[in-house]
């Protein structure tokens, strides 16, 4: 088991020609994902690492039938992109692509939602089910598999890592994004791993700006039975100061580190100092 990505998913990367798409088209066969066909409009005829390439996704999916998209297109077109994936069929949509206007990310996320589609991103690293499949940039060597499950809107690549060196294997990390929209949520995230069988803790890596985290201490409390960990990025950052991520805006009170490990500790989630103190707590836990 895992959430929102498995052995199931047969993914089409749009952006596939370009230099990003080739190289994370190797990683992620490497890893063992399914990538069945990728799209560049004009290069249909194509391939790249064996995989094909189609002039629009609709006719990569007619031809493959594949039901999830990586979406690696520059910003201006990433609207077009997400909208073509789920006219097509595509049932999840992974979005790395950063810079996407306010505007543009808020229509394509309300269409997923119509569409009934999973969508991951817009800003985000991509998700990853060890031994299962990676849909996204996140490199291959971190992983492990096993029964944590992490949902994190910065720092992924550092605290999974200190999980797999401290032997803790992972169901599914899913990068949400740090953009002030987004498609999928902590509260999306935590609902999955909670239903999930074989994840028996999550670990939730949230960072100053928003209110999400807070959103996701008071679900918890209502609503999540599993032992949830945290850790919050950026809080030595000066006060007042707007950090790099369009999502790190603290206004009334709210986004700041304070008051997210606070909201999480009311909600008796353990909240690490350190990335690397989250194995740790786990570890007590067992």
């Amino acid at each position: 088991m895992a959430i929102f990505a498995d052995k199931q998913n047969t993914v089409l990367v749009q952006g596939a020609t370009g230099h990003q798409g080739v190289f994370h088209i190797g990683a992620m066969l490497e890893f063992g994902t399914n990538v069945v066909a990728g799209v560049t409009p004009g290069k249909g005829g194509q391939d790249v690492e064996g995989v094909p390439i189609f002039n629009t996704v609709f006719d990569g999916v007619s031809e493959t039938r594949a039901n999830t998209s990586l979406v690696l297109v520059p910003a201006r077109f990433a609207k077009d992109a997400v909208f073509e994936a789920l006219d097509a069929g595509i049932k999840t949509v992974v979005v790395i692509t950063e810079n996407i206007p306010f505007q543009d990310a808020m229509e394509f996320v309300h269409y997923a939602k119509y569409k009934d589609a999973v969508l991951i991103g817009p800003n985000c690293p991509g998700i990853a089910s060890p031994g299962k499949t990676k849909i996204g940039i996140l490199p291959g060597q971190i992983f492990k598999e096993g029964n944590v499950g992490v949902a994190s809107r910065s720092g992924t690549y550092e605290i999974v890592n200190s999980l797999t060196e401290k032997d803790i294997g992972q169901s599914t990390c899913v990068g949400l994004g740090g953009d002030p929209i987004i498609g999928t949520t902590f509260i999306d995230a935590l609902n999955a791993f909670e239903k999930d069988p074989e994840t028996t803790a999550i670990v939730l890596v949230g960072e100053i700006g928003g209110t999400a985290e807070e959103e996701a201490a008071d679900h918890i409390k209502e609503h999540i039975r599993k032992p949830v960990f945290a850790f919050i990025a950026g809080r030595t950052a000066p006060q007042g100061k707007r950090m790099g991520h369009a999502g790190a805006i603290i206004a009334r009170g709210k986004g700041t580190a304070d008051s997210k490990i606070k909201a999480f500790e009311q909600a008796d989630v353990q909240v690490a100092r350190f990335p690397t103190d989250i194995a740790d707590l786990i570890e007590q836990h067992r």
